[in-house]
């Protein structure tokens, strides 16, 4: 019999009406002839009414009674949905953490889950049951409580899915799934039928804050099929899986509205220097986004990032501390800007999509200060005053207004599991699927990657203004040239560079292109080489682990391999190095992350 996980939020077990509605839905799925366990949260604000009252006795509680007390709420929310569960007919046991099988460190209040026993779920589930399991809670070896930190409920859920090999995970939530943007800025967004794990990844680095981004990265860990529903109505949600849309290159936009960018002119162009850069900004915990450098010339070089706005003071001092440190250069500071992105798998297999992205923001008058794009995203630096324009001009351009078709199969049969497994598989996946669960938290750089099959150029001297990033992709795109990184750091005096890679084959097109537009804008200076390489590192939540680039460039620096340019994202950092340094760049780079 299969197994279905459904894990309700607070919001969603907030009343007694609103628990009778999910008991509902889970003797629904009962009688459906799923295996079902439910996953629930504390109650509404109970958390943070905890919280206050703890604060109420003293202003420094304890961590471990602040687990015994916050535990509570997860309890109470467990027996009351038993008893719902009950009053509709059907057997139901409630269980906390510990009885679960959830053991953890003892690490309070940010536990990491070191074994889990599903012996007595499976027991309780073939005795028919439905077993109504305490999310964001575990025990230690010293029997203490505790709990597993922010996005608990959701790391319960996805654990227990693929632990228990479940056919789908259900989140139910107060909305009605994934949208393309923020319905609050575009009236006309509409709800995503299906999505990759990737996309919403880097969707939720962005604002989507449907799912906790480690719960997603765990999903697709063990490719759990996750379905986000709407608590309050009978909408089918959002699939969450492995591909999206396959007719959608672009899943959705997203805006990052209160941005600043820093940016250090002048520095020395050699080895080393971004690894210092990275160590102040580490060192203070910042989390710095959008990290453009040009290529360097005569010597120096120049590099950009983005920070929030709130963070500004304590990133010049950073910046100014670094720049110190090298002896040479100086800091230039913008504020008033607005991040504006379009995420999509569908971009890997398609030319144009930046030329599109471009052209509507041209469009509509926006001029781009940065741009940085990795496989899946493409983001461009805004003013402030014209995000809100520029984040539906980049929706309507990609028809992210017209609603997708239902792109998935009824739940039953979402995902294939086989019935026969045996003790020995169950037990095996049980303690990889808790190894994972164990490094979560980490720095995780899940693959090291090396592309040896592209090309660099650069456009220099170009006039900044509206128009002309659309121009350079536009004419690229008529030839059909694939474009994968793009960068283009902030002007200066009125003028920007812009490189990008295209593949070697497409070299000579794309150079006939660059050519024709060198001609055209005066001043203007063309660049190109193909003894290039791409270094990337791949995995989860290497924007605000703000402790990765650091590491990254310090191994490029300790091996002599200089950077000439870089791009960021969520999922992925990106590097281009010469190419007769590309070997030990990669070794030095897999060494640091122990992924040799």
């Amino acid at each position: 019999m299969s197994v279905l996980v459904q894990k309700f939020g607070g919001t969603s077990v907030a009343t007694a009406e609103k628990i009778l509605a999910a008991a509902k839905r889970a003797v629904a799925a009962r009688q459906q002839g799923h295996q079902v366990v439910v996953v629930v949260s504390a109650r509404g604000h109970k958390t943070d009414e905890l919280i206050d009252l703890a604060k109420e006795i003293t202003e420094t509680p304890p961590a471990r009674e602040m687990d015994m007390l916050l535990s509570t709420g997860e309890q109470e929310s467990v027996a009351l949905m038993a008893m719902a569960v009950q009053k509709l007919g059907v057997q139901a046991i409630s269980m906390t953490g510990a009885q679960i099988g959830i053991v953890t460190d003892n690490t309070f209040t940010k536990a990491r889950i070191r074994s889990i026993s599903t012996e007595r779920m499976r027991r309780a589930l073939e005795g028919g049951a439905i077993v109504i399991a305490a999310g964001f809670q575990g025990i230690d070896d010293d029997f203490n409580i505790t709990t597993l930190g922010r996005g608990g409920s959701d790391t319960t859920a996805v654990a227990l899915a693929a632990v228990l090999k479940a056919q789908v995970c259900e989140i139910y939530t107060d909305v009605e799934g994934v949208f393309t943007t923020d319905p609050r800025l575009v009236k006309d967004a509409g709800k995503i039928a299906r999505i990759a794990y990737d996309d919403l990844l880097e969707l939720a680095s962005l604002g989507a804050g449907v799912m906790h981004s480690r719960s997603i990265e765990f999903a697709k860990k063990y490719r759990v099929p996750v379905l986000v529903r709407p608590a309050y109505s009978p909408g089918e949600g959002t699939l969450i899986g492995p591909e999206g849309d396959a007719e959608s290159v672009v899943t959705g936009a997203a805006l990052a509205k209160n941005e600043a960018r820093v940016t250090l002119r002048d520095i020395p162009d050699r080895p080393g220097v971004l690894s210092q850069v990275f160590t102040q900004m580490a060192q203070r915990k910042i989390p710095i986004d959008m990290v453009v450098q040009d290529i360097g010339a005569d010597g120096r070089a120049s590099v950009s990032f983005t920070v929030p706005q709130d963070e500004l003071a304590e990133t010049l001092t950073a910046a100014e501390e670094a720049v110190r440190q090298l002896g040479s250069g100086h800091v230039d500071v913008g504020s008033n800007l607005s991040k504006v992105s379009a995420v999509g798998s569908g971009m890997q297999t398609h030319t144009g999509v930046a030329a599109q992205m471009f052209a509507a923001l041209s469009q509509a008058g926006v001029n781009i200060d940065m741009i940085t794009t990795s496989d899946i995203k493409i983001s461009a630096l805004v003013d402030r005053d014209q995000a809100v324009l520029a984040l539906q001009a980049v929706h309507q351009a990609f028809d992210l207004h017209r609603p997708q078709q239902r792109m998935y199969p009824t739940v039953g049969v979402v995902h294939e599991v086989a019935d026969d497994e045996s003790d020995q598989a169950r037990q095996e996946r049980e303690r990889d699927v808790v190894s994972q669960l164990a490094s979560m938290e980490d720095i995780v750089v899940s693959e090291v990657d090396l592309d040896r099959s592209q090309a660099l150029i650069t456009l220099r001297n170009l006039p900044d203004q509206p128009g002309v990033a659309a121009e350079i992709f536009g004419l690229n795109a008529e030839e059909g040239v694939m474009v994968d990184l793009i960068v283009k750091n902030v002007s200066h005096e009125g003028r920007s560079n812009i490189s990008f890679t295209v593949p070697k084959s497409a070299a000579q097109a794309s150079l006939e292109v660059a050519r024709r537009l060198v001609s055209a804008h005066p001043g203007a200076v063309l660049n190109s080489t193909s003894e290039i390489a791409k270094l990337s590192v791949l995995g989860i939540g290497l924007r605000t682990h703000t402790g990765v680039g650091q590491r990254l460039f310090q191994a490029l620096a300790d091996a002599g391999v200089n950077v000439k340019i870089v791009s960021t994202s969520e999922v992925c950092i990106s590097t281009i190095v010469d190419q007769a340094q590309a070997e030990q760049a990669r070794l030095a780079v897999q060494r640091a992350f122990g992924r040799s």
